[in-house]
């Protein structure tokens, strides 16, 4: 017989993030390296949670230590009966397959303008289109932005399967972090 595995757990404090839209206040907490270590990657990765024994299922970013935070808006909070600055408890298990990530809609559109980009996408993983979608949304600006979604149709018109050369973790590039905390 083979014993089940609880997912990890752990208590963190939530911190409102100093960038926060005051209209729609969300909070974050930065994983434990130790929970984040039980993870599949360190990229983007789809979990199942709970938060004060609330369940949900959110996706974890990067936080370019090699580690993740995650992101918990307002109507979350309220449900799992938790504020911003108060320790809570969480749970974390990767789900068993990564789900569809969400296309984008200005990807969406290039890759319906482009079959043979769209019938490469179409042919590859829920990661590997994860890391596309990272990649282009990582973009600080809508001009880059732009000339990634251009580039990702190009390599995948070619048969390019997977982004190269960009680090999910933004541990080599320095490309993610967790936000950083109100005081």
């Amino acid at each position: 017989m083979t014993a089940k595995v609880s997912p990890p757990k752990f208590a963190a404090k939530l911190l409102r993030p100093a960038q926060a839209d005051r209209a729609a206040p969300w909070a974050y907490v930065v994983l434990p390296k130790e929970v984040s270590d039980t993870l599949p990657r360190r990229g983007r990765t789809t979990v199942a949670c709970t938060l004060n024994g609330h369940g949900f299922r959110a996706t974890l970013e990067p936080d370019g230590q090699l580690s993740h935070w995650l992101r918990l808006d307002a109507e979350l909070l309220a449900a799992a009966g938790a504020a911003i600055g108060e320790v809570v408890t969480f749970a974390i298990q990767p789900l068993a397959q990564e789900p569809d990530p969400e296309v984008p809609a200005d990807l969406d559109a290039a890759l319906a303008a482009c079959p043979e980009a769209r019938a490469v996408w179409d042919g590859t993983t829920a990661i590997a289109r994860l890391d596309w979608i990272h990649w282009i949304t990582s973009a600080r600006q809508g001009a880059t932005r732009a000339k990634r979604i251009g580039s990702a149709c190009d390599q995948l018109a070619a048969g390019k399967r997977r982004v190269c050369c960009f680090d999910p973790s933004g541990y080599y590039s320095k490309a993610f972090s967790a936000p950083t905390p109100a005081d």
